[in-house]
């Protein structure tokens, strides 16, 4: 990896970080560059458009390596419940480690500018729609209609980012486990 691909990656890296703790308007360009130790210049060169253009990039490289890691429990789970328990246990996790104080980015972006910012609304609508066509197709593959799959997997992926914002404000992961228990209902014909 060259050294402005490093910087450009310590750039995303740090914007996902502070986008998932504080979201998308406390976050300023220049704590960004602060905390990725990167040059003014360097933000304009990786990214000419500035914050509005780092930040579709974040959105799109979470919605990556999410969707991934959703495949990878979906092809791995016997049904689409199980795999979407598996997927809470593990932001659960991933709460916890972070004491309730970290959301999801795409989440945080798409609350703050999809009305304010036709192409965040456009990326972050992009991968809530990747994200639901995963569970949709391990649903559609259960035997469920493509119109039922595709309403439910809209449901879960709100039960999960409204887990995400809940515990984040009860400071607490036991909406987790809430909605864990309630998925299988939820994703049953």
């Amino acid at each position: 990896m060259s050294k402005g691909d490093e910087t450009r990656e310590k750039m995303i890296e740090t914007a996902t970080r502070l986008f998932q703790s504080q979201g998308y308007a406390a976050t300023g360009l220049k704590q960004i560059l602060t905390e990725s130790g990167t040059p003014r210049g360097s933000l304009y060169f990786h990214f000419p458009e500035g914050k509005e253009e780092l930040a579709a990039e974040v959105v799109a490289r979470h919605g990556e390596v999410f969707g991934q890691a959703l495949e990878e429990v979906m092809n791995a789970s016997p049904d689409a419940a199980q795999a979407a328990q598996q997927i809470v246990d593990l932001l659960a996790r991933q709460c916890e480690a972070t004491g309730c104080q970290t959301g999801c980015p795409v989440g945080a972006i798409a609350f703050e500018m999809a009305n304010t910012s036709e192409r965040l609304q456009r990326a972050t609508r992009e991968v809530f729609e990747r994200w639901s066509a995963i569970f949709a197709r391990c649903l559609s593959n259960e035997g469920m209609s493509s119109a039922e799959a595709r309403q439910r997997a809209h449901a879960v992926i709100c039960a999960i980012e409204g887990a995400l914002i809940l515990s984040r404000a009860y400071g607490d992961i036991g909406i987790f486990y809430d909605v864990r228990e309630r998925l299988p209902a939820l994703l049953s014909d």
